[in-house]
């Protein structure tokens, strides 16, 4: 039992004393009073009853003579009275002659009978007490304790996790081992007047690893570490966020050196000047506050570095993320090639592969993948290779689990043959536009068969690298392919579909970029009209700047279309020229549902030899 739950006890126990205390004082001062008052009769009135022969039984206590009336008939055991004693000599014999029957009683000095006929009936209520505020006190969420901090301490060997464990982010490992150096030998840094960073915020896109990096600073630290996420500090209670802040930082400056780790912090951390904000939340706004005085205010703040994860960077206060409260923001980004390839390392050591398992080839085709989807294709590739009976997860396993992450899960549903073959031509589009197009990425493989996602079949496409820039011919291109499906429909059935619904989402997607952000077309010239709100890891592309013109928005629509309508003019062409090879894939894809990237290009080679 450590010191915070004998100190729950104690507080219980006094309460507890302190009820039988008022329990009996009120029966010894009330209740018991008013029940004596109710039946006291005068001494003459006894008397009189004694003479009249009424009276049944007497009782002679020191204070009180307590009597009972003769029953009235079968059942009723008669009145009960009490009388005030008077100093009465001969009372012993006219009871006595009377014939009455009569005792004394023994007067004790000891409270023990009466508290013992109080305390055995309200022992159940205290029970019962007992157990409900031991309830309501599990967690910490009790209603003593609702403005204690919620953050777990964490012991680094419970984790189970060091640095060697978290692949592709060797940058923001070493910023962190750094600061854990720090913690540990502090003279090293302080020879030369370098001083203890009070904050590293962790940076970046969803399952980038940023909770796991932490993870594994709590594993490598030789420091108490405190763990709770930004919620947490946020109640229905005004006042509560600020409190259980100040409680956090008294419980870190208690056994400083110490990291504190806050996951989610934009829970708390919103910026309070909210453009277009129609009302605010003065509890969050408290809560943040108190978190900046703590961070960096009057009072020092020595030993303690905090540490928070966020992946809405764009949307905390600039006062939480100057210097001198997060010193360091570390960006935890998507993984290159080869920190997907540790990170498959990683993840497949527990996991049984096949000879033919290439990880180099997965982590090259895996481009724009998380760590967190990089683990899930193992898991998934694991759970298909147990499903399909292997000795090992194979190849074939992990390009399902793939599949099955970006296009979603296959159904087994029937389309008719005029439905069938419209999709066919619709895939064997894309693809086709892909093939003949320098600067696009290779295609993988082509389906026709349903997804959970709701296609009716699908075209995928895998880099061969990473990409970090693309010109204007390059996004050209990449409409191109997104509308090579509804160009094939034009040009076979001389007629549209909603199949071509998202082509055309993305397709104008990126030609509204290229016009507001990118400065990609001669009429609007290399300006921004793009609002920047929005532009976060979560964010979509935002609106148009509030200062823009209608007729400058009238231009941004017309250019918009003009690149779309250019781009799927580039794929219909494309089509048309070569529609013995459009015809042919559609073909394989009727008969064998399936094509690959060496079949397309066996067709392709097969009708235009130049184009192998």
């Amino acid at each position: 039992m450590d010191k915070q739950q004998r100190k729950k006890m104690q507080f219980s126990a006094i309460y507890l004393v302190i009820a039988l205390m008022v329990a009996w004082l009120f029966q010894a001062l009330v209740f018991r009073p008013m029940v004596i008052r109710q039946s006291e009769v005068p001494y003459s009135q006894f008397l009189a009853e004694l003479e009249a022969g009424t009276i049944d039984r007497v009782q002679l206590t020191q204070d009180r003579i307590l009597y009972t009336c003769c029953s009235e008939g079968e059942g009723d055991d008669g009145k009960a009275y009490n009388v005030v004693p008077v100093d009465d000599p001969d009372l012993i014999e006219r009871l006595a002659a009377s014939g009455v029957t009569f005792a004394g009683e023994i007067s004790s000095n000891s409270a023990l009978p009466m508290l013992l006929g109080w305390v055995i009936p309200l022992l159940p209520l205290a029970l019962v007490w007992y157990f409900g505020l031991r309830r309501m006190g599990q967690g910490g969420a009790g209603v003593m304790s609702i403005g204690k901090s919620r953050a777990k301490e964490i012991q680094g060997e419970r984790t189970g996790i060091k640095f060697a464990d978290v692949g592709g982010v060797d940058e923001a490992s070493f910023e962190l081992q750094e600061i854990i150096a720090f913690l540990k030998d502090p003279k090293r840094f302080a020879r030369l007047g370098a001083k203890l960073p009070k904050g590293v915020l962790l940076v970046g896109p969803p399952g980038t690893g940023k909770t796991l990096l932490a993870k594994a600073t709590a594993g490598e630290a030789d420091v108490p570490f405190f763990s709770i996420s930004g919620s947490d500090f946020v109640e229905m209670f005004v006042g509560v966020g600020a409190a259980r802040v100040r409680d956090l930082f008294e419980q870190a400056k208690a056994k400083a050196p110490c990291i504190i780790f806050i996951d989610e912090i934009d829970a708390i951390g919103q910026s309070r000047a909210t453009v277009g904000a129609i009302a605010t939340n003065d509890e969050r706004e408290q809560t943040l506050n108190q978190l900046l005085s703590e961070m960096d205010g009057f009072e020092p703040n020595q030993g303690v570095v905090i540490m928070a994860a966020t992946n809405r960077p764009e949307v905390l206060d600039q006062a939480l993320l100057r210097p001198g409260r997060f010193d360091r923001q570390v960006q935890v980004g998507l993984p290159t090639e080869q920190g997907r390839l540790e990170i498959l390392k990683i993840h497949t050591q527990g996991v049984t592969l096949d000879s033919d398992t290439d990880l180099a080839r997965i982590a090259k085709v895996t481009a724009g993948f998380s760590g967190a989807d990089l683990a899930n294709i193992v898991n998934e590739a694991a759970l298909l290779a147990v499903r399909s009976e292997h000795t090992g997860v194979m190849m074939d396993d992990f390009d399902l689990a793939i599949e099955r992450v970006v296009a979603g899960l296959q159904r087994k549903m029937r389309l008719k043959p005029e439905v069938r073959r419209r999709v066919a031509y619709h895939e064997g589009g894309h693809a086709l536009v892909a093939y003949l197009q320098p600067d696009t990425d290779p295609v993988h493989k082509v389906s026709i068969v349903p997804t959970s996602k709701g296609a009716l079949g699908y075209t995928m496409q895998m880099p061969d690298e990473d990409t970090y820039l693309l010109s204007k011919r390059e996004l050209e291109e990449r409409m191109a392919v997104m509308l090579g499906g509804r160009a094939a429909e034009l040009l076979v059935f001389e007629d549209t579909s909603t199949g071509a619904a998202n082509d055309l989402e993305r397709a104008t997607e990126i030609a509204r970029r290229m016009v507001t952000e990118f400065g990609m077309t001669e009429a609007l010239g290399p300006v921004r009209y793009a609002s920047p709100a929005g532009m976060g890891y979560l964010g979509q592309p935002g609106g148009l700047r509030q200062d823009i013109s209608p007729d400058t928005a009238r231009l941004i629509d017309q250019e918009t279309r003009t690149i779309v309508e250019s781009a799927g003019r580039s794929a219909f062409q494309l089509l048309k020229q070569h529609r013995d090879a459009l015809d042919a894939i559609a073909d394989t894809l009727q008969e064998h549902e399936v094509i690959n990237a060496e079949q397309i290009a066996h067709i392709v080679g097969s009708l235009m030899p130049s184009a192998a």
